[in-house]
């Protein structure tokens, strides 16, 4: 196994898979400070530059699976090489260009080309597709996930847990949906609505890339289907005065700087999962829900966060699950492929199994 990328998420990775044993794993990264965490657990590391074709070939020459959480717009080349390796393929990413330039590697490759793993995308599309089989017409999915600061102290009343590019990408670049049977493209931070779950009420809109591959699967199938962020009250206005008023959004390394040096980072977080999906059942109408919230955990003797313990072990699980030969060997392999209760079962999937909140409801959404 070759890990690329020794970050927030690659080290919760490498720490998960070290932890249960059974791999012959290997991490690598651009930077050798990155990685001295990771080698102080025992793991075979390496400076790499995988941006170099012929540094890419030979780490990745004779591994079983690859897994990405590169930046990105690195994720092409090292699903190239993979395939060309002949290694399975996983990568993490939210952006839906990159993922549609990876699978459009698959139709010949000889291993499993499986990009977006992680949370969302990833396990929220498991989720939606195991409520969406329970019905005989599946008429809306409604998909909400928040990785949200347990205790919020800023105007933003919010934190960063995760990737900074990946953030913007997702207040920036356009969001898929079906509305009214119609597959289109919608413009991030609209679809304003409100919720509560456990008497707290949130806020949700647009997003992009949350949805993954379900746009393809549900088309001419279902009236609705959205993703949505979920924060708390008052964050997405400011974000909108930021990304649209102020034009950060084109100009996205400024759009950076602006978040990784105003806004503090914390790994006290808590990641909220809620899918909602309607339809046909028996003859009547009827809702299934799947709701969850993650708290931090200490994975390989470090506190990780709950963004981190999520990703982390949504990427290991569907690993597993390929190398167990429980999912297809080779060409694209979707997110909702995974049966939830295998994935649930599996010894990383575990850890989503967590406190189940009472479910509200959703208000009507306001654009």
């Amino acid at each position: 196994m070759l890990l690329t990328g020794a970050g927030k998420i690659g080290g919760t990775i490498a720490a998960m898979l070290h932890e249960s044993g059974g791999w012959d794993l290997k991490v690598v990264d651009t930077h050798d400070d990155a990685l001295n965490d990771i080698a102080a657990l025992g793991i075979p590391c390496e400076a790499v530059d995988i941006t170099k074709l012929e540094e890419r070939s030979r780490v990745i020459d004779g591994v079983t699976a690859v897994i990405s959480t590169l930046p990105y717009d690195l994720n092409g080349p090292l699903a190239e090489s993979s395939k060309a390796s002949g290694a399975h393929y996983f990568d993490l990413t939210e952006d839906v260009d990159s993922m549609r330039h990876v699978k459009s590697l698959a139709p010949d490759a000889r291993s499993a080309i499986m990009p977006q793993c992680g949370l969302a995308p990833g396990f929220i599309s498991i989720v939606a597709h195991d409520l969406a089989r329970q019905f005989d017409a599946v008429h809306s999915i409604q998909m909400r996930v928040g990785a949200l600061p347990e205790f919020p102290a800023n105007a933003l009343m919010y934190n960063l847990t995760w990737s900074t590019v990946g953030l913007i990408n997702e207040y920036c670049n356009p969001c898929e949906v079906i509305a009214d049977g119609r597959r289109m493209e919608v413009r991030a931070l609209d679809g304003y609505e409100t919720f509560s779950l456990d008497g707290i009420t949130y806020e949700a809109f647009n997003t992009s890339g949350g949805l993954g591959t379900l746009c393809e699967t549900f088309d001419g199938k279902i009236t609705h289907l959205d993703y949505k962020t979920v924060c708390y009250p008052g964050h997405r206005d400011l974000v909108r005065l930021l990304a649209r008023e102020s034009r950060l959004c084109e100009r996205r390394d400024v759009f950076k700087d602006v978040l990784e040096h105003a806004v503090l980072m914390t790994t006290q977080d808590v990641v909220l999962i809620f899918v909602s999906v309607s339809g046909e059942q028996g003859g009547r109408l009827m809702q299934e829900s799947f709701a969850r919230k993650i708290y931090p955990a200490d994975i390989g003797g470090i506190r990780r966060s709950a963004i981190q313990v999520t990703t982390a072990a949504g990427m290991c699980a569907v690993v597993d699950l390929v190398c167990s030969r429980n999912l297809p060997q080779q060409g694209f392999v979707r997110q909702e492929d995974v049966d939830l209760n295998e994935f649930l079962s599996n010894r990383y999937g575990r850890w989503y199994e967590s406190e189940v909140p009472t479910v509200g409801e959703f208000s009507t959404p306001v654009t």
